[in-house]
């Protein structure tokens, strides 16, 4: 293995930036990351804790579902989930966050950073309700850093060209994979793949 250990090292693999590339970067939302989000059904929300455990965690709703307040801070409402809760406990113990805007079609996407704080306040989760229910929590981001990501990731991956999607998608059974680890029996795998799947239609 070669392991780079200094930026002169990376540099001299990568190169330069551009001059003035950087300059992309603002430390708000302007009107073009206003509209970005507003067509945005899905982010991933990228965490760390005060020792450096990291989560990355996908949200999504209808398109709009985050909430702009003002050019310096946005609130993503949280639905129902698995309740391990491993990027809420990191936001009680490093504010510091980063989010990556996606719109399906849309090979840029959107990155903020930022600080955030969890809200419960009854009268904020009303109005972040979906499907008739409240939002169960409110992140709030404080924006710092906000800019565009090119497409090459997107065009190398082929991410939006349906042609290249498996004809068959790809399965995941959270039961298979507890009752390989558990030594249960198939049926328990079902059991469990059912139940999941029963949550998903009455529990979004």
């Amino acid at each position: 293995m070669t392991i780079i250990r200094t930026e002169t090292e990376l540099r001299a693999i990568l190169g330069q930036p551009a001059p003035g590339l950087g300059d992309k970067n603002i430390d708000h939302l302007d009107h073009y990351a206003v509209e970005f989000i507003a067509k945005s059904p899905f982010l991933v929300l990228t965490t760390s804790d005060d020792s450096g455990r990291c989560d990355a965690s996908p949200k999504g709703d209808a398109a709009g579902f985050v909430h702009v307040a003002d050019s310096k801070s946005l609130v993503i409402p949280d639905r129902p989930g698995n309740k391990l809760a491993y990027g809420h406990l990191n936001i009680l113990k490093n504010p510091k966050v980063g989010l990556l805007f996606l719109i399906p079609g849309t090979s840029e996407t959107l990155r903020v950073n930022g600080q955030a704080t969890l809200d419960a306040s009854p009268e904020l989760l009303e109005e972040l309700a979906a499907r008739g229910k409240p939002a169960t929590l409110a992140i709030h981001v404080h924006v710092e850093e906000c800019f565009f990501h090119c497409a090459k990731a997107f065009i190398r991956s082929r991410l939006w060209a349906p042609e290249s999607w498996l004809e068959d998608p790809h399965r995941v059974s959270f039961g298979d994979m507890f009752a390989e680890r558990k030594a249960l029996s198939s049926e328990a795998a079902m059991a469990i793949d059912a139940s999941i799947e029963a949550d998903y239609q009455s529990n979004l």
